[in-house]
């Protein structure tokens, strides 16, 4: 090799960073509150931690869905789907909240956390109405908002848009 040539540097390959994990779940923080990833499979594991190490009332659950839309704010190692269950818990002694969002596949039941948290019965009765995301072991799995004879989950963005007419009290055609 003469002096003008310089070895050849071996590839470097790019270390992946490690995820940080709470409770045995990959963690991030959006607005500054702590927020846990899982699948279906370790939903209901991951919910039974959080409320043994104190999370013991669930705020809000709520179902989303994310038809069509480019997922880049979940974990590496959590599999985007189409629909996903969010959960906030708050734990009373320690003053904090924390997020977990379920990611759940079409037509994919989830376990019901009715039993670790009754409050949650209402909840869950409306995630399956509007998005029609069913919960394994719930109580009274029915609709809550719509009518029982209602065709179709009104909050999936596949949806169809529809209309209803409205009838006006003493317009032509009315008493």
């Amino acid at each position: 090799m003469s002096d003008t040539e310089t070895p050849e540097e071996e590839p470097v390959e790019a270390a992946s960073p490690v995820e940080e994990l709470l409770h045995d779940a990959p963690v991030t923080t959006s607005f500054g509150q702590t927020v846990l990833h899982t699948d279906v499979e370790g939903y209901a594991d991951l919910l039974a931690r959080l409320h043994a190490a104190g999370f013991a009332q669930v705020i809000d659950l709520c179902g989303v869905d994310y038809l069509g839309t480019d997922r880049t704010d979940l974990p590496a190692s959590i599999q985007p789907e189409r629909f996903e269950i969010v959960v906030n818990l708050i734990n009373h002694a320690e003053r904090s909240r924390i997020r977990v969002r379920a990611q759940v596949a079409d037509d994919v039941d989830v376990p019901s956390l009715f039993d670790l948290y009754p409050g949650t019965e209402a909840m869950e009765r409306e995630a399956f109405d509007m998005f029609g995301i069913a919960f394994i072991d719930h109580p009274d799995m029915s609709r809550i908002l719509m009518p029982e004879t209602w065709n179709g989950y009104p909050l999936r963005k596949d949806y169809d848009i529809g209309r209803i007419p409205v009838q006006f009290k003493g317009a032509p055609g009315q008493r």
